[in-house]
C-alpha cells in the first residue's frame, strides 16, 4: 500500500485494492481433481482476525468517508496519508473548523468525540515545522479518522475547534503548552501542565534537554 496518495480523480481507489489480493483461494479436491463436497475455501493470504483483514476493512471504511468529505467540499482535503491501517487527511488550517463541524454532524459520519489533539515538531530544518493532529471517533458508528494541519514556524496559528467539541479546550491548551501552537479564538489559552513562568515549550526539538532556570536540572 502506498504511504502517500496525492489527491486526484481516482485518488481513493488505492484504498479499495487491498482486499482483491485475498480473492485467490485453495480448494480441497478428491482424487479426480473435483472439489470435495462441503470443502472449506481458504484464502492464500488470509491472516488471523484483527490483523491484515481488519486493517483493510478500516482503510476501505475510511475511503468511503473521504469520498463523502471531498464530495461536500473538495478544498477540505489537501493530501491523504495511509499507513499502518490508519488514514490521515491534511486539511488547510483556515478550513479546519468547517471540516470538523461537517464531520461531527454529517449523517453516517457522526464524529461526535474528539478523542485527542496533539502537536508534533518535525524539526527546525523542516518547513512547515509543526503539525496539529486531530483524532476523531464516532461513538455511534465506531470509526476513526485523523485530521492534520501543518503550520510554519513563523506563523504557528490555527483556529480553535472548541466551538465544535468542548473537549478541545484542554487538548488545545496542552498543545500550546508543549509546542507553542496558538489556537486563535480559544476562550482560555494558557498553560495547563507547566508553570506559568516556564520559559519556552518543552516538546519543541530545540528545547534544551536540561531546561531553563529556575527549573533547570543543572
Amino acid at each position: 500500500m502506498s504511504a502517500v496518495v496525492a489527491v486526484g480523480g481516482e485518488v481513493l481507489t488505492k484504498f479499495m485494492a487491498e482486499e482483491n489480493k485475498s480473492a485467490q483461494t485453495d480448494v480441497q479436491t478428491d482424487a479426480t481433481g473435483k472439489p470435495t463436497e462441503g470443502a472449506a475455501t481458504l484464502g492464500t493470504d488470509r491472516q488471523e482476525p484483527g490483523s491484515q483483514e481488519t486493517s483493510s476493512n478500516a482503510i476501505n471504511l475510511s475511503a468511503l468517508m473521504l469520498v463523502e468529505l471531498r464530495g461536500h467540499q473538495p478544498a477540505w482535503v489537501g493530501e491523504i496519508i495511509e499507513a499502518f491501517g490508519e488514514v490521515t487527511v491534511i486539511v488547510p488550517r483556515e478550513l479546519i473548523v468547517e471540516a470538523c463541524r461537517f464531520l461531527k454532524s454529517a449523517p453516517g459520519l457522526e464524529f461526535n468525540l474528539l478523542s485527542d489533539i496533539c502537536g508534533a515538531d518535525r524539526g527546525t530544518e523542516e518547513e512547515p515545522r509543526f503539525e496539529v493532529n486531530y483524532h476523531l471517533f464516532s461513538t455511534s458508528k465506531h470509526h476513526r479518522l485523523r485530521l492534520k494541519v501543518l503550520l510554519n514556524e513563523d506563523d504557528p496559528h490555527v483556529p480553535t475547534v472548541t466551538g465544535v467539541w468542548r473537549t478541545a479546550n484542554w487538548h488545545e491548551r496542552e498543545t500550546f503548552d508543549h509546542f507553542g501552537v496558538i489556537f486563535d479564538g480559544h476562550p482560555d489559552l494558557r498553560r495547563i501542565l507547566l508553570p506559568d513562568d516556564w520559559q519556552g515549550h518543552s516538546l519543541r526539538k530545540d528545547f534544551p534537554l536540561r531546561g531553563y532556570e529556575p527549573y533547570s536540572l543543572t
